[in-house]
């Protein structure tokens, strides 16, 4: 808790930072599927907690995520259904005002892990290290 909680100040951060980012947020439905990513706030070791449901005709598939200190960096860890976890270091100089980007330029795919604020939207793209082969993802908010 305390290794986390120094880590987030020693990079100029709290776990307020990423209040921009807390809330259920939803994509709009298109031929009956729909994405929803839920962060919650930092906990008391400051680490964010996410899940992301993806419903379509097929049922529903999920991904828990979270974002925290892992030793001296800010960690993007995801653990896709039917896949091994993954953990995503913060890129340098990839923390904004409203934005944040992860790298880990070792993973087949994706190799880069981006959020976003355009105005009331949350954006999230996935990619290779280059930017190359992107998707990307348009949240509305549904709950703060």
């Amino acid at each position: 808790m305390i290794a986390n909680l120094m880590l987030l100040a020693g990079i100029g951060l709290s776990p307020e930072s990423f209040d921009w980012l807390v809330g259920k947020w939803c994509t709009e439905p298109r031929n009956g599927r729909m994405t929803c990513e839920t962060w919650q706030p930092g906990d008391a070791d400051g680490v964010l907690h996410g899940e992301t449901v993806i419903t379509s005709p097929k049922g529903e598939q999920r991904e828990t995520m979270r974002i925290g200190g892992t030793g001296d960096a800010l960690v993007f860890h995801a653990e896709p259904a039917g896949q091994a976890p993954a953990d995503f270091k913060v890129k340098p100089g990839g923390i904004g005002a409203q934005s944040v980007e992860f790298l880990d330029t070792a993973h087949d795919y994706p190799q880069r892990v981006r959020y976003w604020r355009e105005g009331e939207m949350l954006m999230a793209e996935i990619s290779l290290a280059d930017g190359s082969k992107p998707m990307r993802w348009a949240y509305r908010r549904v709950t703060k």
